[in-house]
């Protein structure tokens, strides 16, 4: 099939592996002192790992290649099913969002409630996943939320620099699952961060498949 998958070139790249965590596929390795694309098929040409070269040695070329495709054994798609955990019989919990819309997308980066000191940056899949969603993370909180796996990072961190410049804000929480594809989120913030100049700490939460809060860790 014909696809966007990344593109190395070895007369820029020095071997210097920075690379390698930011593919959380596992797509590349250093091979004879240079990065490689060791399974195409594990490259899933969202491109997380270009904005981590030094060099500027990896792009997005559109070419015939194998269709993308994990390793079974990774949580994103191996296919599992548990009893629900939760109480089907206790009252239901009001909602605690205070904002419209979320999607990063679609918000206005001047938009008046990320004038707040905190801002929870979400994956799609969180909300669902665990249960106590608004009650720990929602309380007054703005939030946005995307998907890092099938969504335009360039365009997230962006739209991010953008909220950060124009907002107060002294705090992101990243509140994340924890399968690989979506560990992408936290380097977009970080970048952001960055890129805009401002002081905001970063805390990291890890939502487990199954609904639980697996680590917490602040001042990424």
């Amino acid at each position: 099939m014909k696809r966007e998958i990344i593109k190395i070139d070895e007369e820029k790249c020095d071997g210097c592996g920075v690379c390698i965590p930011a593919c959380a596929e596992g797509a590349l390795q250093i091979v004879d002192g240079k990065a490689r694309l060791v399974k195409e098929s594990y490259c899933d040409g969202l491109g997380a790992c270009l904005n981590e070269c030094p060099q500027e040695a990896i792009t997005l070329e559109e070419r015939e290649a194998e269709p993308f495709s994990l390793p079974c054994d990774c949580p994103s798609t191996t296919e599992q099913s548990w009893e629900a955990k939760g109480d089907k019989e206790a009252i239901k919990t009001p909602s605690l969002l205070s904002h419209w819309p979320v999607k990063l997308t679609l918000v206005s980066p001047s938009a008046p409630y990320f004038r707040g000191e905190e801002l929870v940056v979400a994956a799609d899949c969180g909300p669902f996943a665990y249960g106590g969603f608004h009650q720990d993370f929602l309380d007054e909180r703005a939030v946005v939320i995307g998907c890092p796996k099938f969504d335009d990072l360039k365009f997230y961190q962006e739209k991010l620099i953008e909220i950060l410049r124009n907002s107060g804000i002294k705090k992101i929480i990243v509140a994340r699952m924890e399968v690989p594809c979506c560990s992408g989120w936290l380097t977009v913030v970080q970048n952001a961060v960055s890129s805009s100049g401002k002081e905001i700490s970063i805390e990291e939460k890890v939502i487990g498949i199954q609904g639980e809060l697996i680590s917490s860790e602040g001042d990424k």
